[in-house]
């Protein structure tokens, strides 16, 4: 095993590497000596040290009773961070790669029932949480899977099959916004089943507005689809203090503050690293920061802020680093 100075990394092999769509791909990831591996539970994801040397959070879409093996889908994102492109273009059958042990911040709760909706990519740990459930043969579920095309659904075969028939219902606009599915009906009237959602941010705000008046526990969201994290056409450069009089760093277009101090040695806490799970919560000195997490109140941002994903208004942030 290998160490990023923060938590061992597993060496693992790459058995299968193949489409799953248009722009997606599945890899299979398997130990090198046929070794069980660590176990993890609906909605994990795995860390991926992709061949750039970036680490990159992509969801588990597998079964959880498959101790044998983790699958992963990738879309091949051109306007993300890079991470992707290097997976994707990067490893073939075949090759070693290194990941973190899963972690879960998107676990199935005990419910009565369940709704998931799924936007594109954001299948993935929905579609492992659906197969937890049918192996368990119990509690009733509906998926809402919406995509552009149905060549750019990844598992289309399995959750179109007559099994699923009427507990999936597949949905392509064909880029057309006026043919996006309406789904304020399923959600007009609350129950006491929870909600799970993954996907675009448009899609994952319209969630939660029309979600408004669930119960707050019962609304659950991930996205680890780098639409947070991906660059903005008025994206600037700009400067971060660690502590008051501490080193001043250059955060350039296209990283996060959490990527520069990580490579000027200093070790911080994160997880997620697409701003959904609070972890690297940093207490803000002084400037004025661009919020782009989903996890802060708006009391909680005039005091701190998710480094992971946001950045600055002004030219200099002062942070409690």
């Amino acid at each position: 095993m290998a160490s990023t100075g923060e938590e061992q990394l597993l060496t693992l092999r790459v058995t299968r590497s193949e489409p799953a769509a248009d722009g997606i791909q599945l890899l299979e990831l398997r130990h090198p000596a046929g070794a069980e591996l660590p176990a993890f539970t609906a909605g994990s994801h795995l860390a991926v040290r992709v061949p750039s040397g970036a680490m990159r959070n992509y969801s588990l879409c597998n079964a959880p009773g498959e101790r044998d093996r983790y699958v992963l889908a990738v879309k091949r994102e051109e306007r993300g961070r890079g991470g992707s492109i290097s997976l994707v273009d990067g490893v073939k059958a075949g090759d070693s790669i290194e990941v973190a042990r899963p972690h879960n911040l998107f676990e199935l709760v005990p419910a009565p029932g369940y709704i998931f909706v799924a936007g594109g990519i954001g299948i993935t740990p929905i579609l492992s949480m659906i197969r937890s459930l049918i192996a368990a043969g119990e509690k009733p579920f509906h998926l809402y899977y919406l995509t552009r095309s149905a060549a750019s659904t990844a598992f289309l075969p399995e959750l179109s099959a007559a099994a699923l028939k009427d507990r999936v219902t597949l949905h392509h606009d064909e880029g057309d916004p006026a043919r996006a599915f309406d789904l304020w009906p399923i959600f007009e009237q609350p129950t006491k089943q929870h909600i799970y959602c993954c996907g675009p941010r448009p899609l994952m705000d319209a969630v939660r507005d029309m979600t408004g008046h669930w119960p707050t526990s019962a609304v659950h969201f991930e996205d680890f689809g780098s639409d947070l994290v991906r660059p903005r056409a008025d994206d600037a450069p700009f400067k971060v203090q660690l502590g008051t009089g501490g080193a001043v760093l250059e955060v350039p277009v296209g990283a996060s503050i959490l990527e520069v101090v990580r490579a000027h040695g200093r070790r911080v806490p994160s997880s997620c690293e697409s701003g959904t799970c609070g972890t690297c919560r940093t207490r803000v000195l002084g400037g004025e920061p661009d919020h782009r997490d989903m996890v802060l109140s708006a009391a909680e941002r005039r005091s701190a802020m998710m480094i992971c994903v946001s950045r600055a208004k002004s030219g200099l942030l002062v942070l409690d680093l």
